[in-house]
């Protein structure tokens, strides 16, 4: 949100202090930064989820295709270990989604509600800056009529300028005392009102890699009957690639 005062000529008399003035940008600024943070990380929040989902998804697809491979039919073996991977590759994506979900509920949707406040709350910055125009307006029409000789239509005229810049200064006065006093107030709330959230947020992801440590590691002690080392693996890789770059038909003319 931005903030953009109206130019009018200015009456001579400061109506409101620098001090004030200084204040309440200094207070408006910090809100602003708040609602920029806070629609990033809902954005980011978003984009996270729909990552994980996404990535457990593609993981439970990868295991079917390897789970339906033909090699599957003809070795017991690796149907044994295609079908530890593909149980596993389930039960990952299931709690995937309730962290998701957990996540939706306790961080996503409460950033969202926040962010709409936000508006109101320009608005409310508006109006007080559109009543502190007509207070400077009326204001200088005031100043106008004092200066001018002291005949009797200039002093009604005076008289009723004063009359209507009363309302006006104490409609202002009041919109900038209540946004000075909860500016402050809604800025310092916003610990208080996301902490519960986050505190969601590391749960869920603490619940979340608990389970994939107890899930992977039984998928390992299913698939690793060998107890082999990366190592050892590597090797051994390496030496079936050989034995296939050996063959006939796959040799270099």
């Amino acid at each position: 949100m931005s903030w953009i005062p109206f130019k009018i000529g200015q009456p001579k008399k400061q109506i409101v202090s620098k001090t004030v003035e200084r204040d309440f940008e200094r207070e408006y600024d910090k809100l602003q930064k708040l609602e920029d943070q806070t629609k990033k990380l809902y954005k980011d929040m978003k984009k996270s989820t729909e990552a994980d989902t996404a990535m457990s998804k593609a993981a439970v697809k990868i295991s079917a295709d390897l789970l339906s491979n033909p090699l599957c039919e003809q070795d017991q073996a690796f149907l044994d270990s295609m079908t530890a991977l593909d149980t596993a590759m389930r039960r990952m994506d299931s709690f995937n989604q309730e962290k998701v979900n957990q996540i939706q509920k306790t961080v996503i949707d409460p950033l969202k509600k926040y962010s709409s406040v936000f508006p109101s709350l320009n608005m409310a910055v508006k109006r007080r800056e559109q009543t502190l125009q007509d207070y400077k307006r009326l204001q200088s029409k005031v100043e106008k009529y004092e200066e001018k000789e002291k005949t009797g239509p200039n002093m009604v005229k005076l008289h009723q300028a004063r009359e209507e810049l009363r309302p006006v200064k104490d409609d202002f006065e009041a919109k900038n005392k209540q946004l000075l006093e909860e500016m402050p107030k809604f800025y310092n709330s916003r610990i208080d009102y996301f902490q519960p959230s986050f505190e969601a947020l590391i749960r869920a992801q603490v619940v979340y890699f608990t389970e994939m440590h107890k899930i992977f590691s039984e998928l390992t002690e299913q698939i690793d009957q060998a107890n082999l080392t990366d190592e050892q693996r590597e090797r051994e890789n390496e030496a079936k690639l050989n034995e296939l770059r050996a063959l006939s038909i796959v040799a270099d003319d």
